[in-house]
């Protein structure tokens, strides 16, 4: 295939602005699949992609476009990949970017510019890609429409002319946007005298084992070639190798430039990293490769991704630790920004701390665990990583359980984060009420065309609670949120623990500020006593800080009639059964003492929340 008949490209957009639905006119208009095959949203192929109406994964699809010009027709290769629009996953578009050499930025005609979509803009930027301007939903006769096209032209500081208002769900002008693809977006570069390709993404196959995918950078890589894995040291031979039309087609070889992915007979999936360099048995010219090191024959990979978010899980029967072992490993080679390591608790045993890039990462982790790998977890309240100094020491220690926080320290430190938010000016007011809640600090606004621009400071822990909910709540949805680490900060910190009947319950101890510890104590044992079941005792909620019970409610017993049908009679009947009963519920307490308090998930996402 002639390189310069190539085009690599994402897209890119702020979440729900329409990505799935211009790929399925893309698949569409270039025949990659029938239109009677055509599900919406094709490319998302996660069950909890469709459930949640979200891209999670990136998704790449290779389309022939035939391209007809003076009565001449040349076929084009599009590489498209698909990407997700919630901040929580911009590690996925991150590697999407390393593997091409243009974006179209798409922009709601309806919403208009929002937090993601500047996020991304930069992103693309940082990674030197050709960006094209794209306004969707034009179908809904938006009123501001050349308003919108104005504030996108003038974000990417081009005439208005070049950016295109098109609809993905009818199709108009989505033509127009592929002939755009191919004069704006440069093919890839001139291969060098190696046969080297990068590995961009991976999934797990129980059959064939780890599926790598890659962009070739320099030269070729064919069925049954030798290559080597420069990053984890291992050589062996392809033993599949192909596109994604979109589905997995085999074929025999994979040329510069372009992308597709190779089978390698792998079946141990901590040997294939995200961002190692492939290497064709032989590499080059043998003076090319003696001239180069190690590092120099390495492709630019990624940036090794920060877990912010810290859980640990342990599965709900002891027996399947080794199958949660084996489910994580698989799964990261599908989510490389997932952190995982062996942990240990003496009440829920064996299980492993995982870090997470957000909470919605850590939620749709714990759901695709459960339907693709069929583990079911017990996981902990979701925590941040705390730096702690101890007195005497002048340096600090990485504190990411809750329950390894001391009781006594001379410093605590947190993590921050730089919000953008964007908000129409009529709800300012309601977006700057959100300090009354949370420790937002440092809060600027700019203008940007119709709308704000608010820039502010906020612990990690406060946006891993509630914050975005609250946002969208107080803004009526139109506010929209994006989000950088910004260091750490000092902090007065203390460990709330939560006991239900007597039993230390791990999962719900959280750290707080201080001055937050006794009202959040008095809000977790009301909402436990509203949301747990009863029992057939009446069970103790107590929360403790500081070595003391600061608040404290009473689930009460649930109450049966033992002597309901006895009428008549010597009242000692009555006394009997009674007696019977105390001795049961005694030995039910008994027994709930020796036993770990279950608490469903639901009651976590409650306590997350913030009156």
């Amino acid at each position: 295939m002639n390189v310069m008949n190539l085009r690599n490209f994402v897209i890119l957009a702020h979440i729900d602005h329409g990505k799935s639905t211009l790929a399925d006119r893309f698949l569409e208009i270039t025949g990659t699949v029938d239109k009677r095959q055509l599900k919406p949203q094709h490319l998302d192929r996660l069950e909890s992609e469709r459930e949640r109406g979200i891209t999670i994964k990136m998704a790449p699809a290779r389309m022939i476009y035939h391209r007809k010009a003076n009565s001449v027709q040349r076929d084009f290769i599009l590489n498209l990949i698909d990407t997700p629009g919630h901040s929580d996953f911009s590690y996925e578009v991150s590697r999407a970017l390393a593997a091409v050499e243009g974006a179209i930025l798409l922009v709601d005609a309806v919403q208009g510019i929002q937090a993601q979509t500047l996020a991304n803009l930069e992103a693309a930027k940082r990674a030197g890609l050709k960006i094209i301007g794209v306004v969707t939903k034009i179908d809904l006769n938006p009123p501001d429409l050349e308003r919108t096209i104005n504030s996108v032209a003038n974000l990417l500081a081009v005439n208005s002319g070049e950016i295109l208002a098109v609809s993905g769900k009818t199709g108009e002008r989505v033509a127009e946007l592929l002939e755009a693809i191919i004069e704006k977006i440069p093919p890839p570069r001139a291969s060098a005298d190696l046969n080297r390709a990068l590995i961009f993404d991976s999934l797990y196959d129980e059959h064939k084992g780890v599926i790598a995918f890659i962009r070739v950078f320099d030269g070729d890589f064919r069925l049954a070639d030798e290559i080597n894995f420069l990053a984890a040291g291992i050589q062996t031979k392809i033993k599949e190798i192909g596109y994604f039309n979109p589905e997995f087609e085999a074929g025999q070889s994979i040329s510069q430039g372009e992308i597709g992915y190779l089978v390698a007979g792998i079946k141990d999936p901590e040997k294939v990293k995200i961002g190692d360099t492939l290497l064709r048995q032989g590499y080059g010219g043998q003076a090319r490769l003696r001239s180069l090191t190690k590092e120099g024959l390495a492709l630019a990979g990624y940036e090794k991704p920060q877990p912010v978010v810290f859980v640990s899980f342990y599965p709900e029967k002891s027996g399947d630790y080794d199958n949660l072992k084996k489910s994580l490993a698989k799964f990261k080679l599908n989510d490389s920004s997932l952190f995982f390591e062996p942990d240990n608790n003496e009440l829920l045993g064996r299980g492993f701390k995982c870090g997470f890039l957000g909470k919605l990462h850590f939620e749709i982790t714990a759901e695709r665990l459960e339907k693709e790998f069929k583990i079911k977890t017990i996981h902990s309240f979701p925590s941040v990583a705390y730096r702690i100094f101890e007195r005497g020491r002048s340096s600090f220690i990485e504190v990411r359980s809750p329950r390894d926080f001391p009781e006594d320290y001379e410093e605590a430190q947190e993590p921050i984060v730089r919000l953008e938010i964007i908000t129409p000016p009529q709800y300012l007011g309601s977006v700057m009420t959100l300090k009354n809640i949370f420790r937002l600090g440092e809060i600027t606004t700019e203008t940007l065309d119709d709308r704000l621009l608010v820039k502010a400071k906020l612990p990690l822990a406060d946006l891993v609670s509630d914050f975005n909910d609250k946002l969208k709540s107080f803004s009526e949805g139109y506010a929209s949120l994006s989000y950088q680490f910004a260091g750490y900060e000092k902090a007065d910190l203390d460990k709330l623990e939560v006991l239900v009947a007597g039993n230390l319950v791990p999962g719900l101890t959280r750290i707080l500020p201080k001055s937050e510890i006794q009202w959040e104590g008095r809000r977790t044992t009301e909402k436990l006593k509203e949301l747990l079941p009863r029992q057939q005792f009446a069970q103790a909620v107590q929360a403790r800080a500081g070595g003391r019970i600061i608040a404290r409610e009473t689930i009460p017993a649930l109450r049966k009639d033992v002597t309901g049908y006895l009428y008549g009679g010597d009242r000692t009947r009555k006394m009997k059964l009674w007696q019977k009963q105390k001795k049961g519920k005694a030995k039910l307490i008994e027994m709930a003492a020796s036993r770990q308090v279950q608490i469903p998930p639901a009651v976590f996402r409650e306590l997350l929340k913030k009156n």
